[in-house]
């Protein structure tokens, strides 16, 4: 079993300040964005992760997660793009903001109660998710990923062996760094939506 996956949410994008449901449109990280990558790259190449020298590295291959991946320092080679890691297809839903869905949809709209027209179920999403963590598991070593929001909270609740709604209850900042790990040899949160390299 790994003995820890480490999830990074990429940096901040104009669409992710203003809160629009970005999916597969290929959205480029802002210079804030750039900033924190490499803030976060700084803090992974101090103690305690000494730029994880031997982990395996997978970046979701849209480029607000494959730049926040080498700005943080583990690109050139290290990292290998995998398109498990992409963002949930939001398909009628992209680039609106909860508001606008909310206003078309009906107030009491929930994407993990009543997911989105003509994109992907969370069924699906989930099921890219377990592939991740299957991976994850596969052999007795680190790994680090890169990817986005709703993806790594999915992944965060398959991981724990839970269903993917309960995604909704642990939220992501942009460049958050999250550990998942192991606890009494079960599944465990390590670290969550940890920011402090960012303050």
């Amino acid at each position: 079993m790994a003995a820890r996956i480490l999830l990074v949410r990429h940096g901040e994008t104009a669409w992710s300040r203003r809160g629009q449901h970005t999916g597969r449109t290929d959205v480029p990280l802002l210079d804030e964005g750039r900033r924190m990558a490499k803030l976060l790259g700084e803090r992974l190449h101090r103690s305690p992760w000494d730029g994880l020298p031997g982990a395996e590295i997978r970046t979701s291959p849209l480029v607000r997660a494959s730049e926040t991946c080498e700005l943080a320092g583990f690109g050139g080679g290290r990292a290998e793009a995998w398109d498990a890691l992409m963002e949930w297809d939001y398909g009628a839903y992209e680039g609106l903001t909860p508001a606008q869905i909310k206003e078309r949809a009906g107030q009491d709209w929930l994407i993990w109660r009543d997911g989105v027209p003509d994109g992907e179920t969370l069924a699906e999403l989930s099921a890219r998710a377990d592939a991740v963590v299957r991976w994850a598991r596969s052999a007795d070593r680190d790994v680090l990923v890169f990817a986005h929001g709703h993806i790594l909270r999915v992944l965060g609740a398959r991981w724990l062996g839970l269903d993917p709604d309960f995604a909704a209850r642990i939220r992501l900042a942009p460049a958050s760094l999250s550990i998942l790990g192991w606890a009494y040899d079960a599944p465990a949160i390590e670290r969550w939506n940890d920011t402090g390299h960012l303050s």
